[in-house]
């Protein structure tokens, strides 16, 4: 089936200034570049115990080179009694599932030869409640790790016990604690649940074991940076303002220690709360865009007009900061699988990736993304895990026991051999998911336009299109995406008449510019240069 003839109307173009450093993209500069989430747990076992370890990292340090990315974010990786490792109970170590420390810092060595960046997520909101300061904290008010963590007598908190405001990334109403059953006396604050008691980030002795702890992970061990963990709730959601505060002083702190630290937050809200957080954290995920893109990719059609919703969010940024470096991902950890909420349709999650790594930004991928890895947070299903693990579970390398570090710590409900194509097969097949990943990525990396350029937008095509331009000095791109199940037709009317010659493509070099008119089958991409 065939859309009649649409025109693709740009009026005239107010393209901004370039954002990034020079034209040298054979090596993309850092931060800049895609960047890739792993949960180590899931990923690669080295030593046979069904667990990912750092010896299996290592030894997949060439599939992320050979994929194209030069970051990775890894989710906690220090000692934790909980199987996502976000309940800390020592911050300078590995936690044993993963190996040791020594096995860590050759992860890193080896990540640096091949130019990939290493960033750790950094919890500081709260530890685990079997830490030593919370064991400490607990056994009564003189204790002096007592005032690392925040207390409070019962009757003190008797009304707001049970009146927290949920939150896209927490659903517990209750914030207040008590200890080992005794409901008689002072009670702690945890934010999440018990299991994890805050911080007091108000006391200065807290705050100098921050400074030590990142000094050691950046200044010994050499990772490049920190994802920031939970970011709006360093204090209570009634003390925002100290919150922003917070931000501003860490980020100093750490630039003191490591001038060239990266460092991206999560603050899971809406542009106007997020804002704030910038000056702190220029770098922040983009969980709106993630949105909207699923969306688009869903439906079809850009009812909602995501260039223009994605420029305005932009612009509102970078009046706040001219440092503000988009994160920009599709899904998490902490969210739905984008091939599950797309219903399982690859066509669909091709075009999540090309409007991702077309965009401005540093692109994110969550690991397995790239191979179409199913899970769904909302899961019926039971385990002693919870529904979280259902989106972590172990990335399918190849059929049964083809590869020998394949993890297996937990039964795999979503991604298995049977219901996701393992890599194996999907590098010799040139048309899989995988492979458009990878395309997409070396061309991206490849563009000083993509990498490194800004975003120009001034008017609204057809709905089954979504079309910008980016560009970068002397470089300038024209970006088509026909996201629909129908080919689409666009006339290259008026100031995108100078872009004359295909640059790239995802239809296999099946799209040709003829008569001023572009013919986009269904779910592809064409992005144009001019002379």
């Amino acid at each position: 089936m065939r859309r009649p003839i649409l025109s693709l109307l740009f009026a005239a173009a107010l393209v901004l200034n370039a954002c990034g450093p020079g034209e040298g993209v054979q090596g993309v500069e850092w931060p800049y570049g895609v960047k890739y989430e792993v949960f180590v747990m899931s990923f690669a076992d080295g030593d046979g115990d069904g667990k990912g370890d750092f010896k299996g990292l290592t030894a997949k340090l060439d599939y992320f080179s050979d994929l194209g990315v030069n970051g990775l974010w890894l989710m906690p990786v220090m000692p934790s009694d909980t199987y996502h490792k976000y309940h800390v109970i020592d911050y300078k170590n590995i936690d044993p599932d993963y190996g040791t420390l020594e096995d860590f810092r050759k992860f890193v060595d080896e990540a640096h030869k091949r130019h990939i960046r290493v960033i750790t997520d950094f919890v500081i909101n709260h530890t685990g409640n079997k830490h030593p300061w919370f064991l400490e904290a607990k056994k009564g008010k003189d204790n002096p790790y007592r005032n690392y963590y925040v207390w409070a007598k019962k009757d003190s908190i008797r009304g707001q016990l049970f009146k927290k405001t949920k939150t896209f990334d927490s659903d517990n109403i209750r914030k207040w604690h008590p200890v080992n059953g005794d409901t008689l006396s002072e009670q702690y604050y945890g934010y999440f649940n018990g299991l994890c008691p805050d911080l007091n980030l108000d006391n200065p002795k807290v705050k100098e074991e921050i400074i030590d702890i990142a000094r050691f992970w950046l200044n010994d061990v050499k990772v490049d940076g920190f994802r920031m963990d939970a970011a709006r709730h360093i204090f209570p959601d009634e003390r925002a303002e100290d919150n922003h505060a917070f931000w501003v002083w860490f980020k100093k702190e750490m630039e003191k220690i490591k001038p060239d630290v990266y460092l991206v937050g999560e603050v899971w809200s809406n542009a106007k709360e997020v804002a704030p957080y910038l000056k702190g954290l220029p770098s922040l995920f983009n969980f709106d865009l993630g949105y909207t893109i699923t969306s688009v990719a869903a439906t079809g059609r850009d009812t909602i007009d995501l260039v223009r919703k994605y420029k305005e969010i932009r612009d509102f940024y970078r009046s706040v900061t001219t440092d503000y470096l988009d994160a920009t991902f599709v899904k998490n950890h902490d969210q739905t699988r984008i091939l599950t909420e797309l219903k399982g349709d690859v066509n669909k999650a091709k075009m999540t990736a090309a409007m991702l790594f077309t965009l401005p930004g540093t692109p994110y991928v969550y690991y397995g993304e790239e191979i179409g890895m199913l899970g769904d947070k909302l899961s019926t299903y039971q385990d002693q895990f919870g529904p979280d693990a259902f989106v972590r579970e172990p990335f399918v390398w190849d059929t049964g026991k083809g590869d020998s570090m394949q993890t297996a710590w937990e039964l795999s409900r979503y991604s298995t051999d049977q219901t996701v194509v393992p890599l194996s097969r999907q590098k010799d097949d040139a048309a899989s998911l995988y492979n458009f990943y990878r395309k997409l990525i070396r061309y991206r990396n490849s563009s000083a336009a993509l990498t490194y350029g800004d975003i120009d937008y001034s008017g609204r095509g057809p709905g089954e299109v979504v079309s910008f331009i980016r560009k970068h000095q002397n470089s300038e791109l024209l970006v088509l995406h026909n996201v629909s199940d129908v080919e689409v037709t666009v006339r290259l009317n008026d100031d995108i008449s100078r872009f004359n010659e295909i640059d790239f493509d995802t239809a296999g070099g099946g799209i040709a510019i003829e008569e001023g008119e572009l013919r986009l089958p269904a779910y592809s991409t064409a992005i144009l240069k001019h002379d």
